[in-house]
């Protein structure tokens, strides 16, 4: 991805939607752009017409994070949209010839494996920054039974390009656009990460929806909430998510989904865990026989 593209969409994706009104300043005659004026977000962050101009075509290269923090004031960015920014920064002082290009895929420690082994009631599993399912235990298959399906595993490819996943997720527009914030905000961490731009490019190819939302340049941190499941064997359950980074696993983390004691979701959960212990049992014990 072109880093000078990326910065200048995206501040001007913030700039389009902040009124003269939101920001308190006055309105003059017509106006043709949609949000504020470039002059104006020079105003409200403190620097000249010039330099903000220079940093909206893509410059960010030796700006301060005092600078960075008072245009992202002026554009009224939260917090994650303001790290975003200085990541987008990070990146245009390091360039391509300094950043080590990924394409292997991390290994789970045997730690973290019995971590979500030793988790029988509650689905987990470890993924990456990617979306790149890793290691699941038994109850997560179960529950992401028709993710599975598919090699490698990858849940952003999952919501958008099988016809599935619609059906799966009953709140799939907030869970696309979950997904592609959190890979909006992995790729200005690591713009130079081959596999994270293919998974990119291959969804912008091969979905719609997905090449409407990446050009909306909204950001998302996974970290924990609720999300709804229509599972094709117990129905409908709104599970509890966490998830927690692995120290020193560098963009791994495992994600844990749990359901409110002595609610509906709560026994449809036992009901998942009892069928994948039988589904288990039978697959072991036709292996068995193949074995014969």
């Amino acid at each position: 991805m072109d880093n000078r593209v990326e910065i200048s969409s995206f501040l001007k994706s913030r700039r389009d939607r902040i009124t003269p009104e939101q920001a308190g300043l006055p309105v003059y005659g017509q106006r043709r752009v949609p949000g504020l004026r470039r002059g104006e977000v020079a105003l409200l962050a403190g620097v000249s017409v010039e330099y903000y101009t220079r940093l909206e075509r893509g410059n960010l290269a030796g700006v301060s994070d005092s600078v960075l923090d008072a245009v992202a004031k002026a554009l009224r960015l939260d917090a994650t949209e303001r790290d975003h920014l200085h990541a987008l920064a990070r990146a245009a002082n390091t360039g391509p010839s300094r950043v080590r290009c990924r394409t292997t895929q991390a290994r789970v420690r045997p730690s973290a494996l019995r971590i979500i082994e030793g988790l029988h009631d509650q689905p987990a599993y470890v993924r990456n920054n990617r979306m790149d399912i890793l290691a699941a235990n038994a109850l997560a298959r179960a529950l992401l039974q028709e993710m599975f399906e598919q090699e490698p595993v990858n849940a952003c490819r999952f919501a958008f390009i099988d016809p599935r996943a619609t059906r799966f997720y009953p709140d799939w527009e907030r869970v696309a656009r979950d997904a592609v914030g959190v890979l909006r905000v992995e790729a200005a961490k690591n713009p130079y990460d081959r596999e994270l731009q293919n998974l990119i490019g291959e969804l912008c190819t091969r979905s719609d929806a997905f090449r409407t939302l990446w050009g909306a340049h909204a950001v998302h941190v996974y970290a924990d909430g609720t999300k709804r499941f229509h599972h094709p064997v117990v129905g409908e359950m709104e599970l509890v998510h966490e998830s927690l980074s692995l120290p020193g696993d560098d963009g791994l983390s495992i994600t844990v989904h749990s359901a409110e004691p002595g609610t509906p979701s709560a026994d449809a959960l036992k009901l998942l865990a009892s069928w994948a212990t039988t589904e288990n049992q039978e697959s072991a014990a036709a292996q068995a026989d193949t074995e014969r």
